[in-house]
Parts: C-alpha cells; structure tokens; sequence
C-alpha cells in the first residue's frame, strides 16, 4: 500500500513496574501501520542521550525511517511512568520539559507533509508552544487530518482542543473523552447524539469512538456502525487504542467497508491488549484468527 503518512508527536520511554518499553501514541501508532504493511513516518524528537539512541535504534528495528526524528542537546528523551490500575486502566506520569516538547519546524518535515496523504497528531503534542506552534503550522499543509485525542491530564485546555478538532477531518477518541468532549455544550446522554453534535460541531468527516471491553462505534459518511468488543485476556491495555487506529486507519485506506475496517480495528486493539507494552508484535494473521472465533453480543 502506497500511502503516504505522517505521525507527528511524542516518542518516549513508558517505564512500567516490569521495565521500560518503548512508547508515544504517534510512534506507536506509526510502529503498528508498519506491521499492518503500511510505510509511515515519525516526526519527533529526541534528546542526545543514551534512551534516545535507544529510542532510535528500537524504531529502525521495526523498519521505519528515523530521518524525520530531531535530535536535541537541550533536554532529555520523553519518559512516561505508566502504572496499571483497576479495570486494567492505566494512570500515566508523564516528565515535563523533554525532548518533544520542542519538535522545530524545518524544511524537511514541511516537504514530507506536502507530499503526504494522511497526518496522524495528538493532544499531548500541543502541550508545549513550541511543539505546539510546529504542529499548528503544519496542519495548515496537511491533507487529511487524523487527530487522536488521547488526553493526558493535567496537559490539555479546552482552547487548544477545540482548534485541534476543527482541524480535524477524522477524530478518534474513548468514551470518557467523548463525555469530557460533549460536557462542554449540550450533553446528551446518548453515545450516538453525542457522537452526532460533535461531527456536525467542527465538520467532521468521520469520528470513531472506542468503549473498551464494549467494542467501537464509528461515524463516517453519515452513518453509524459498531462492532463489539472481543472478549480475551486483557495483559495490559497500553497501546491498544493505537493498535485501534492503525488498523481502522488501513481498512478505511484500503476502501474496506465502514464496518469491516471497524471489527478489524476492534480486532487488533484486542490482540495488542494480550500483551505488555504497547508496541508488541501486531500480526495479521493474529488478527484475522481472532476475528474468525465466535463473538458474544
């Protein structure tokens, strides 16, 4: 598949009660596209330290290129203390000033971003100006505008969200931050309205909203579509929204059916969540065995 994508945001080091694995929802997600047969690249940055060349060096293992990932001599690479608590949720500690929070505008990322199809951000990259203001002035260049939410507390404002979601053409989020997202103006209690308000609020072509163990429900083209959840036994749950968004981003690539890519992306954030750490091996196969087993509605 040739397409184009850009991840742009955090890499850092989640450093778990069993040890530190490598981690950063941009990453990770760029990480399982590449599993899923996809070519993406990471725009980020690291510190010139020990945990950044490790950092490096775990990224050209999974075959992704390093050429966009800035080198720092200013602050250290990005580490996150990631405990898990009840209901197999995890409670993040994230280190600031490090490395990403100041990502810098430069030539080659702006003709990378010109010349891609899909630009993957998050929230937690505008927590910082300068990472902030780069990322801004790139969504202004970027074509479609995948934003993950992934709010990590206390690192967001109500301002900067709204500017990042009506940048947005495709949004993925939990059910909390749905809650979060929709208390702020009328808040139904229904998912589906919720969902509709939202979409209809910043223009969204599609918006996709994941509820754990219960599956996924998506928006796109005017329509709704939901896929349960896959029951298996839950190991940790850390990169398993991102394993979700690289596999529902492919299938919606690819032209899969709405609710195909969507029970494939169900399928895969399921399989990641069998293992620790957020970057474990995302096979198709895998993927398909699972979804192939009998699912309880």
């Amino acid at each position: 598949m040739d397409h184009s994508i850009i991840c742009f945001g955090e890499m850092l080091w989640d450093v778990l009660p069993t040890g530190k694995q490598p981690g950063g929802a941009p990453m990770n997600v760029a990480v399982h596209l590449r599993n899923l047969g996809l070519q993406p690249r990471i725009v980020s940055r690291v510190g010139d330290d020990q945990l950044g060349q490790e950092l490096l060096a775990f990224v050209e293992t999974q075959g992704l290129s390093t050429d966009l990932i800035q080198r720092g001599h200013s602050h250290l690479t990005g580490v996150v203390k990631a405990n898990v608590g009840d209901r197999n949720e995890v409670v993040y500690k994230i280190v600031q000033p490090v490395a990403w929070d100041y990502i810098q505008y430069d030539e080659a990322t702006e003709a990378a971003v010109d010349q891609a199809d899909v630009f993957v951000y998050g929230s937690l990259a505008a927590r910082s100006p300068t990472t902030a203001e780069t990322l801004f002035r790139l969504l202004e260049r970027a074509p479609l505008r995948v934003f993950d939410v992934n709010l990590r507390a206390p690192h967001y404002d109500q301002p900067t969200l709204e500017r990042l979601l009506a940048t947005a053409d495709l949004v993925k989020l939990n059910h909390h931050e749905l809650d979060l997202l929709a208390g702020w103006y009328e808040a139904p209690e229904d998912l589906e309205m919720a969902m509709l308000n939202l979409a209809r609020r910043y223009a969204l072509q599609t918006l996709c909203v994941t509820c754990g163990e219960q599956g996924a429900v998506l928006y796109t083209g005017g329509e709704f579509f939901r896929s349960p959840g896959f029951p298996v036994e839950v190991k940790d749950t850390i990169g398993s929204g991102d394993s979700f968004l690289a596999a529902l981003l492919r299938g919606l690539l690819q032209h899969d059916a709405p609710a195909e890519a969507l029970r494939f992306a169900c399928a895969a954030g399921a399989v990641v969540a069998t293992h620790q750490g957020a970057t474990p091996p995302l096979r198709e196969h895998d993927i398909r065995a699972l979804m192939a087993q009998p699912v309880t509605l």
